[in-house]
């Protein structure tokens, strides 16, 4: 029995996918040591898929991605005016962009 690789679809978005894909830069110490690596970091929608996070920073920054990781970070439990509630869930996603490319986060 051979094992076959998985053929790679290349996914399209449109400009109004794009935007609402990613919601917004990732802002923290960690993750601007993290770009002198040529990664970045964004916060996207809890259902965005890997090749969907690849097109759309593809097309709003016009780089070359190299890589997605992605994380959820779970919402706490906290106390809201004395009733218990619940933050919502955070999807993250770590972009390596190819060698030489970058996004200006911060204007500079």
């Amino acid at each position: 029995m051979s094992i076959r690789p998985r053929k790679r679809v290349e996914t399209t978005v449109s400009q109004a996918q794009a935007y609402d894909t990613i919601v917004r830069p990732v802002i923290t110490e960690k993750a601007s040591m993290s770009s002198e690596n040529g990664q970045v970091s964004f916060v996207v929608k809890i259902d965005a898929t890997k090749p969907e996070i690849k097109a759309a920073v593809e097309m709003l920054f016009d780089v070359k991605v190299q890589a997605v990781n992605t994380l959820v970070t779970k919402g706490k439990a906290k106390m809201f005016k004395g009733r218990a509630g619940r933050r919502i869930d955070v999807k993250k996603a770590i972009v390596t962009l190819a060698e030489g490319q970058s996004i200006e986060i911060m204007g500079a």
